[in-house]
């Protein structure tokens, strides 16, 4: 089974595909959650971020459904 840090990165690149999916840019998805742009690329650079911060992010650019 993979370790933690195989899940952060899994996690950090589905959200990193789905932005680039939608078209939408850090500075784009900074602003539909009311988040600094420079956080948004920490947590995606590191992969570390909560569940909520992913389905927030998810639902804010609109994706209904994700298959892993």
């Amino acid at each position: 089974m993979p370790d933690q840090n195989e899940w952060e990165t899994k996690a950090a690149n589905i959200l990193k595909a789905e932005l680039k999916r939608k078209g939408v840019t850090y500075a784009q998805l900074a602003e539909l959650i009311d988040e600094k742009e420079v956080n948004i690329r920490n947590k995606l650079s590191r992969g570390k971020f909560t569940a909520a911060f992913f389905l927030m992010s998810i639902n804010a650019i609109g994706v209904a459904n994700l298959n892993l």
